[in-house]
């Protein structure tokens, strides 16, 4: 039938009605217009659900998009009168400056003088491909208990960390010590709410589905139809699927935040699903990261899908990092920044001392931008020393993004050494069941999303 002739339908079978006094109202359109200026409030100033710690997404949006190397100089002149407007409860004045500054960011010039363009910009996989190496992929069974055993210590330690993480993150590593002293246990009750896990279990919803044959749409699918809302890239990403903008341009569509760690941050169930084969990992984290990401934002999910990936075939965890980085072109300026992380590791006898100084060299990007986190992931594995207790607490009492960077190497740790290298103490009873926002996923027993896991992946190559 013709969308007229269903337009006309509706019309001719409209049957006239009196309305009384109440139903005439425009409280329902007064209730929407509260609704949307609470949420443009929060973009300009909120707090992490897990930590209390500040974000002010406007800020943080001119940032990000400096740090990709162009000029904000204009879009910086209209945060401060955009905080005022905010505090003031200035919702007429609010509306107006965050349009201006949008369209700023929306039409910024690029920087010539910026380092930023020094490196190679990969916008898509067949080119990224062409300039990396994996080592040889190894067959895993994935019929064993023993595979079906480091499902699980993937997914518990993600929970863990994730926990652990979510406690912390938004805060430095001095005032997380100056505060806590050194965590090395749960600072409250851990619970499983974490919105990065929900992407994961998205994916693997679509990976259920068409196995090795994802692509990015399927993922996008997906995300719109099982998560209602996101953050920041995700956010984006989620605004542009639903007016039909679909990958890769709903990862690039206004989207300064396409370079922070929300790639990065769900490479591990790409690597999960990918057991012992680095390469196909490499291109489930690209499509899966090309939903809301781009560039150096995809690679940061690609070198955390890589080790995960090798987890299942390799016990040594200094192997693994360099493995994952030689899955990153070198002429990058995520390679940069990886193989920087690296030297600091090489050169300082102390987690501390190198975190420093990548600190320092970073300083410029935001605490969830995808690089000073690589720094951290790298740091704690390479101090970690393979030690499931150690590396959480370094990972942890570095600051930053922890629930992310705890998350993805801790599922490495899972996988290499099994469920029995989980410290007791750390397996809380709230880890047998998530608890998401998500539709359909409401509520997930552990053991069923183990189960989700392992099946989906043998019916992969059927499909």
């Amino acid at each position: 039938m013709k969308a007229w002739e269903l337009a006309r339908k509706i019309y001719i079978n409209a049957k006239p009605v009196v309305l009384d006094e109440e139903e005439q109202t425009w409280e329902a359109m007064k209730s929407i217009s509260s609704f949307y200026d609470s949420l443009l409030s929060i973009e300009w100033s909120s707090n992490v659900p897990g930590s209390g710690a500040p974000e002010n997404s406007m800020i943080a949006a001119v940032q990000a998009l400096e740090n990709r190397g162009y000029l904000v100089k204009n879009s910086e002149n209209l945060i401060v009168e955009g905080i005022k407007a905010n505090e003031d409860k200035n919702f007429v004045k609010l509306n107006e400056i965050t349009s201006l500054l949008k369209n700023e960011l929306l039409n910024a010039k690029k920087d010539e003088k910026a380092h930023y363009w020094n490196y190679t910009i990969y916008s898509s996989y067949d080119e990224y491909i062409k300039k990396v190496t994996f080592p040889e992929s190894i067959e895993v069974d994935v019929n064993t208990n023993e595979f079906l055993n480091k499902t699980k210590a993937a997914w518990l330690s993600q929970l863990i960390g994730a926990a652990m993480g979510t406690q912390v993150e938004g805060y430095t590593s001095e005032n997380l010590f100056n505060t806590f002293g050194d965590v090395k246990s749960f600072v409250r009750e851990p619970n499983t709410y974490n919105d990065d896990i929900t992407f994961e279990l998205a994916f693997l919803d679509a990976f259920k589905k068409r196995g090795y044959k994802i692509t990015s749409k399927d993922i996008a699918l997906a995300w719109i139809g099982l998560i209602p809302c996101g953050w920041s890239a995700e956010e984006i990403a989620l605004k542009n699927i639903r007016s039909g903008i679909l990958p890769p341009l709903s990862g690039t569509n206004n989207n300064p935040f396409n370079e922070w760690i929300g790639a990065q941050m769900r490479g591990a169930i790409c690597g999960m699903v990918a057991p012992g084969n680095p390469k196909l990992a490499s291109r489930l984290a690209w499509s899966d990261g090309e939903v809301s990401h781009f560039n150096n934002g995809i690679l940061g999910e690609v070198f955390n899908a890589v080790m995960v990936s090798l987890a299942y075939i390799e016990k040594d965890i200094k192997s693994i990092i360099n493995y994952a980085i030689n899955s990153i072109p070198n002429d990058s300026e995520y390679f940069q920044v990886i193989t920087y992380a690296l030297l600091m590791c090489k050169t300082n006898d102390d987690w501390k001392n190198a975190l420093k100084k990548c600190d320092e060299k970073y300083i410029k990007y935001n605490w969830i931008h995808a690089y000073p986190n690589i720094c951290v992931e790298i740091i704690a594995l390479w101090y970690g020393e393979g030690d499931f207790s150690k590396t959480l607490n370094i990972v942890t009492m570095s600051g930053l993004d922890v629930d992310c960077n705890a998350a993805q190497i801790m599922s490495v740790l899972g996988i290499q050494n099994g469920i029995d290298s989980i410290p007791k103490q750390l397996n809380h009873q709230a880890f047998n069941e998530l608890v998401t926002y998500m539709r359909f996923y409401e509520k997930v027993v552990l053991d069923d999303l183990v189960k989700l896991t392992v099946n989906s992946i043998k019916n992969a190559k059927k499909i």
